[in-house]
């Protein structure tokens, strides 16, 4: 199958972004959520700051206070065996899986182009923390378009987990807060951009603690907050490319042969990857095919060298007539974008 790289990847970058707080540096511009707004195209990026540190031997982390609307920087010494520094991204209590603090602070900031090729990023932040349960920042905005509206969901951290919270818009300027719409442990959200059969449909990526790794489910709503039904959709296989963890990427978007959905999927050794999944049109808890193979690999050097290597992971796509417009994180630091055609994808795919 054929995929075209643009010539002027990767689009945005750490350099290209004025750090918004004072004594901070830009070390990511990722993960963005993409849409179309008034002929714009609207790249809604994650932006990654951390505070500058002139002593090797002391780690700091910014936390967001909501009862004083502040930024707090805790710092921690690389001495200290009660820490583990050994993730440049997260400090973790030694022995221990789960991460107490984050190394950066994360918001959501709009880049803005006409030819979705040069991108101009806007001087403030979009969304910005703004309660506790965002201490830790928010990362990795989907945009879902319906009707006047657009929806903004995003993974929100805190102390006490990662979940999905949500706002909406109809002009990128007000913003109406919906509150935290899957709690933690839960993350990589996707809604369907319209009504089927009645009812809403989200994908979404639970992080289980017992016996299951962490797999795409599928669940309903009637009025986009409130979601139940819950069903698991897409597991992970033993040896291939979606081995460790999967979850959803881009938006659903209807083909001919039903809802495609672009999802990431990695390996043990944290090397991600972005296929595909086809569901069926009128019941999307239904699975048609698979990529059995990744579409894309990261494979260029600002896919595979960054802050964290080795991934492509996308968080909004473009469809226009048969072409399939990817934006894409890469390597946790930057953002590109990859053409597809829709006939080729679907016809890489294996159907059960």
């Amino acid at each position: 199958m054929k995929i075209y790289r643009y010539e002027q990847n990767p689009l945005l970058t750490p350099h290209d972004v004025k750090p918004y707080h004072e004594g901070f540096e830009v070390i990511g511009a990722f993960n963005a959520g993409i849409t179309v707004y008034q002929e714009e195209i609207i790249m809604l990026v994650r932006i990654a700051e951390r505070p500058l540190c002139d002593n090797p031997n002391i780690v700091k982390a910014p936390v967001y206070n909501s009862c004083t609307s502040t930024l707090e920087i805790y710092e921690f010494l690389k001495s200290d065996s009660r820490y583990d520094f050994s993730d440049p991204r997260v400090i973790r209590k030694t022995n221990q899986e789960k991460w107490s603090y984050l190394t950066s602070l994360s918001y959501l900031r709009i880049a803005r182009s006409k030819d979705g090729r040069h991108f101009t990023m806007d001087n403030e932040p979009f969304i910005y923390p703004s309660n506790k349960l965002e201490s830790l920042g928010i990362e990795d905005p989907r945009i879902t378009k319906i009707e006047d509206s657009y929806y903004i969901y995003y993974s929100a951290a805190s102390q006490v987990g990662v979940g999905e919270a949500m706002v909406s818009t109809k002009d990128f300027k007000e913003i109406h807060y919906h509150g935290m719409i899957f709690a933690p442990e839960n993350k990589d959200v996707a809604i369907f951009p319209e009504l089927i059969n009645g009812r809403y449909y989200a994908l979404h990526r639970p992080v289980p603690c017992s016996n299951a790794s962490p797999e795409i489910w599928i669940a309903e709503s009637k009025n986009l907050l409130h979601w139940g039904n819950h069903q698991h959709l897409l597991g992970t296989r033993t040896g291939k490319w979606d081995a460790c963890r999967i979850g959803g990427g881009a938006v659903p978007f209807r083909t001919n042969k039903g809802w495609l959905e672009l999802y990431h999927g990695a390996t043990e050794d944290h090397r991600y990857c972005m296929g595909a999944v086809l569901l069926d049109i009128n019941d999307p808890a239904k699975v048609i095919a698979r990529s059995e193979y990744p579409l894309v690999e990261p494979e260029e050097e600002y896919e595979t060298n960054g802050f964290f290597g080795g991934v492509v992971f996308s968080c909004g796509a473009l469809v226009e007539e048969d072409v399939i417009k990817m934006y894409y994180g890469a390597a946790d630091t930057s953002m590109a974008c990859i053409e597809m055609d829709v006939k080729e994808v679907l016809d890489s795919l294996t159907y059960y």
